[in-house]
């Protein structure tokens, strides 16, 4: 038994004790070489594991009395975080090292944060969820004050402690509610338990477990942390933050609402509706006023986790298949930007100022043309891949009877295009004065035309299977 369930934990045992065995070389080895081969060992092991579990996983599997879920849906949620944290940690490295902030320890607390979300979405009771999301929390709040020179990267640290520490209270009381009204931890008991009408308690718990998991994927009512987090913390970090964690918690709210209360949508499904449309609008309208680019694509994510969360309140199979598709393009998107974010320099010092790239496309022209297919991508423009994910979330709401829902989405969508496209009127038509240099290394020119090229061409989605995978992923959870 217990042997069985090791082989279905090995890809999270061999992560973890991987980390530990390059702690252990960091520890012995000068810092410049432990921090060189350790981020690329990293990287590597991202990629081994992403490609062993997106060929070897068939069927549904359980581990530790139904503890651990190895299914569809937490396979295709592992394959995106690990890709993207391979891919934002390899691309960040030389950056890094120029601006003397390599240190062996990031990609060790990258690989730890790796460890929890991969047991976020396979989580199946209520305390391997706790065990999995601190796991990424704790690592999250160390990385994000990783630069301790810096008051800023200090102030972010901080904030995202205590205000993460709150999040985890709420999900704490929730889930203490849920189990004294359920009687049981486990998500398969909890459903077991739901009759045609939910208990108070229970629903009380429900909220404030959902209350918990919003501040995470950085929500509305709960995102009051992000654009400090993301102005903040070293780049990097950030590009880390609007990534891989985004998709850890979004797979595990669904995760929860489904396989725990997959029997009383109408009752989580105001509450998800809410958070959608406060997040649609609040990034839309917030961002409008923002001059500094990190904390731009905060609100940015805040808006589009809205919009993941809409496909996530439809309540079926096609719902979860539109948000996990959304989710896939989201962190596409966001690490070509952040690859290019990565790169704005101005006498060898990081700038992040939107007036900095003034007429880029004078200075760099092929990379003004790929940052305008980026951002026309993030506000939804067709033909480009942004469209695609937004169309199918909004189709998935129509479908379950929240048109009004969808129409307010469209709504928020063409209020955010504003602050995306000022981004290409400065690329383009902005004041002919010295803005940034963007200098990029071979690993980032490498996955900035990759994530280009991928967003450029809507059929994508088809092309490289996201859409047949997120389906099969969806019909895994929602039986």
């Amino acid at each position: 038994m217990i042997g069985t369930d090791i082989q279905i934990i090995l890809p999270e045992l061999l992560l973890a004790v991987f980390a530990m065995a390059a702690l252990l070389f960091g520890v012995y080895t000068s810092q410049d070489k432990a921090a060189r081969v350790i981020t690329w060992a990293t990287g590597i092991v991202f990629l081994v594991l992403a490609f062993w579990i997106g060929v070897n996983g068939a069927g549904e599997r359980t581990a530790f009395g139904g503890m651990f879920i190895d299914d569809p849906f937490a396979r295709f949620a592992k394959v995106t975080i690990l890709l993207s944290a391979a891919a934002v940690l390899l691309m960040s490295f030389e950056t890094m090292n120029r601006r003397g902030i390599a240190r062996f320890e990031y990609p060790i607390l990258v690989a730890l944060a790796t460890v929890g979300m991969m047991m976020m979405v396979s989580a199946g009771d209520l305390m391997a969820l706790y065990v999995g999301l601190e796991l990424q929390s704790l690592a999250l709040y160390v990385i994000a004050s990783f630069r301790r020179d810096s008051a800023k990267s200090t102030e972010a640290g901080l904030k995202y402690f205590v205000l993460g520490s709150m999040s985890s209270g709420l999900l704490l009381y929730g889930a203490s509610l849920t189990y004294g009204y359920a009687g049981t931890t486990l998500f398969s008991g909890i459903l077991s338990t739901l009759g045609e009408d939910m208990p108070l308690g229970l629903l009380f718990g429900l909220v404030f477990m959902l209350s918990g998991l919003a501040f995470k994927v950085s929500a509305a009512p709960f995102h009051m942390w992000t654009p400090d987090v993301y102005e903040g913390s070293p780049t990097p970090v950030t590009a880390f933050f609007a990534t891989a964690p985004k998709m850890a918690a979004m797979a595990l709210l669904a995760r929860l609402a489904h396989d725990s209360f997959g029997g009383a949508v109408h009752d989580w499904q105001q509450v998800v509706v809410a958070m959608a449309l406060l997040s649609m609008f609040v990034g839309a309208i917030a961002a409008i006023g923002q001059r500094d680019i990190k904390r731009l694509m905060a609100y940015s994510s805040i808006a589009h986790m809205g919009y993941a969360l809409l496909g996530l309140a439809a309540g079926t199979a096609y719902g979860v298949q539109s948000m996990l598709v959304y989710m896939a393009i989201y962190v596409t998107m966001n690490i070509g930007t952040f690859a290019f974010i990565l790169s704005m320099e101005r006498d060898g010092k990081p700038v992040s100022d939107i007036a900095s790239l003034n007429m880029l496309s004078k200075r760099e022209p092929m990379k003004a043309y790929a940052l305008l297919v980026l951002m026309f991508s993030l506000a939804g423009v067709p033909p480009f891949i942004g469209f695609f994910a937004k169309f199918a979330v909004l189709t998935a709401a129509v479908e379950a009877g929240l048109t009004w829902a969808a129409v307010a989405g469209v709504i928020a969508s063409v209020i955010g295009a504003f602050y995306y496209l000022r981004i290409v009127y400065f690329t383009f038509f902005g004041a002919d004065t010295d803005g940034a240099d963007s200098r990029m290394d071979a690993v980032q020119w490498l996955v900035f035309v990759a994530a280009v090229l991928v967003v450029a061409g809507g059929a994508a989605v088809s092309l490289f299977g996201i859409d047949g995978s997120a389906a099969i992923a969806a019909e895994a959870l929602v039986r």
